[in-house]
């Protein structure tokens, strides 16, 4: 745990927004946005373990989660939405398994798709599976990214898997959330589905479609005679 996470933690619990915003813009490495989101997530993991502890109330987790909503969305629009555009057609939406609730983390992942340029989709807490399977069909998403924290919830999994993978645009699926860094999750998966335990491992599968596109950008320019003659 960072001293800089301890005392964002604090500012959090407090429900400073104020203090949050200005604690954000003062750290020499604001515009990082993956160090930033590590950020938020260790400051949240310290708020975790202080309610495991009882060391706080349920009221002070949920000031402290309502308070990181809204500084993180501060952030988003200042430094992704109004920084980096949209750069190509891949879309990704994202959501939660119903009747999850823990959502910022997803919201973190959002940011970090954004920030490669990706058209974002974040739907949040609880979505049931029929609403989740109505917006693939109508948005074609190239990717869903599904999030699971509850244990007792993972039978769910695999039918969100199933049937979100057979709509129209047969997106790739992506799960995390906090059980996929304490479980081995691929019993209520599938081959193609990709398991990313942190934001770490979220930017390095980001990068490596970076390179598979810039790959496969060459080679067409290469093989297409309409293309190679320009």
């Amino acid at each position: 745990m960072t001293i800089d996470a301890k005392k964002f933690a604090g500012y959090l619990l407090n429900g400073d927004e104020l203090s949050c915003e200005e604690y954000l813009e003062s750290l020499a490495y604001k515009e990082n946005i993956l160090k930033v989101l590590q950020l938020f997530t260790g400051a949240m993991q310290h708020v975790g373990e202080l309610w495991e502890n009882n060391e706080i109330s349920v009221a002070d987790e949920h000031l402290a989660t309502a308070t990181c909503d809204y500084v993180l969305s501060y952030y988003k629009f200042r430094y992704i939405t109004r920084k980096i555009p949209i750069k190509h057609n891949k879309k990704a939406m994202f959501l939660c398994l119903e009747n999850e609730q823990h959502y910022l983390g997803t919201k973190m992942i959002a940011c970090v798709f954004e920030s490669f340029g990706w058209n974002v989709r974040l739907f949040g807490a609880n979505l049931p599976l029929e609403y989740a399977r109505s917006q693939a069909e109508e948005w074609k998403p190239d990717i869903i990214g599904i999030s699971v924290a509850i244990l007792y919830h993972l039978p769910k999994l695999n039918l969100y898997i199933e049937e979100l993978t057979a709509t129209s645009s047969a997106p790739g699926i992506l799960v995390g959330g906090r059980l996929s860094g304490l479980y081995d999750l691929m019993p209520y998966c599938t081959e193609q589905t990709t398991i990313l335990k942190d934001i770490i491992e979220v930017s390095r599968w980001l990068e490596e479609q970076k390179v598979e596109e810039n790959t496969d950008d060459k080679y067409k320019q290469h093989t297409n005679p309409i293309l190679s003659n320009k």
